[in-house]
């Protein structure tokens, strides 16, 4: 059998001291016969002229900064592979792990695959090996800091991390990639969600490793976006019922984390999220008639894959969150089995 023809989908924004080796470790891929799509949204480092002159590479610039939802899209619509990979512009693929997440996302019933993501200062340690989904739409980098030892074996993941995942290209189509609209991240949630909301399964590959120069990163824009995101998703991809059963707690989270944006000195972002929720209300009631119609998957069926606790390990946990915990376990022991009602 010829190697599967895989297109690597890779953003470059701002300095990316690492896009150079991560385009090289992409095109050093083996197993697959690969193309590497760089999408330049504002590099500022001499790397996106090096990797202009690689064999394999071609580079597309936009007029403006499309975001990452946006990139990806955009580096997608131009593949030539039947396999869309995408990969952070800050990730090291190994040279097989490619064909080996290529692989497990070609396999019935199994929607997209993501590898192995460990922290390039100690590959032996974990970044992510897949994203744990909290019932309020919190999400963070599950297993971050563990031995890979640990995360050996292969599983199904809540959610798909967009360090590196691969999903097929004819699937990407069908489902209209990323929603611009994300801009940046929760977009991997989105997508996650979606493709469970269809049947299939995510998987994570542990033997196909990737190391990540992973810096988690706090400031306006980041944190505007992740909340602004998070409440998109809840919105749009839970049943009403769900929204209904959860509702006592959704609000509870909303002030919760309201909060903690105005101890933190975020509070006008926070409600800045809110303003675009309501500014775009008819987008995002037409997000959610797509999302709603597009499923053969009720949630009571995919409850097992989300957590009633909060516990990055790559942030400190803010005060108050024990209380949260058990507070939020209590309420999701009791509705849980609603949502398994017909």
């Amino acid at each position: 059998m010829s190697p599967a023809r895989v297109t690597a989908v890779m953003l470059a924004y701002g300095p990316e001291p690492w896009l150079v080796d991560a385009a090289q470790a992409v095109l050093a891929s083996t197993g697959v016969d690969v193309e590497l799509i760089v999408v330049d949204n504002g590099c500022t480092s001499d790397g996106i002229d090096v990797v202009k002159g690689l064999p394999g590479v071609r580079v597309i610039r936009p007029e403006q900064n499309t975001g990452f939802s946006g990139g990806c899209n955009l580096g997608a619509a131009e593949a030539g592979g039947d396999w869309l990979a995408f990969v952070n512009s800050d990730a090291v693929v190994a040279p097989d792990a490619l064909a080996k997440v290529t692989a497990v996302a070609a396999e019935p019933g199994v929607g997209a695959a993501m590898a192995s993501i460990r922290l390039a200062d100690n590959p032996e340690l974990i970044n992510t090996s897949g994203n744990p989904l909290h019932f309020t739409g919190l999400s963070w980098a599950g297993g971050n800091g563990e031995p890979a030892t640990a995360h050996a074996r292969r599983t199904a993941v809540p959610s798909l991390s967009g360090c590196c995942f691969v999903i097929s290209r004819e699937r990407w189509e069908e489902l209209g990639g990323f929603a611009t609209e994300y801009f940046a991240y929760h977009e991997d949630t989105e997508l996650s969600l979606r493709l469970w909301h269809r049947g299939l399964r995510l998987e994570y590959v542990p033997d196909a490793v990737v190391r990540h120069h992973y810096e988690f990163s706090r400031n306006a824009l980041k944190l505007y976006l992740v909340e602004r995101n998070r409440l998109i998703t809840l919105l749009t991809a839970y049943q009403g019922r769900t929204l209904t059963l959860l509702a006592p707690m959704l609000l509870l989270t909303e002030a919760a984390m309201l909060a903690a944006a105005l101890a933190g000195g975020w509070g006008r972002q926070k409600v800045r999220g809110w303003a675009w929720l309501w500014q775009h209300r008819t987008w995002v009631r037409t997000r959610r008639r797509q999302l709603q119609a597009e499923r053969t998957v009720g949630d009571g069926a995919l409850a097992h894959l989300i957590t009633a606790r909060v516990a990055p390990s790559n942030v400190d946990a803010p005060p108050g969150m024990g209380v949260f915990n058990a507070i939020a376990a209590a309420w999701w022991t009791l509705v849980r089995p609603l949502l398994a009602r017909p």
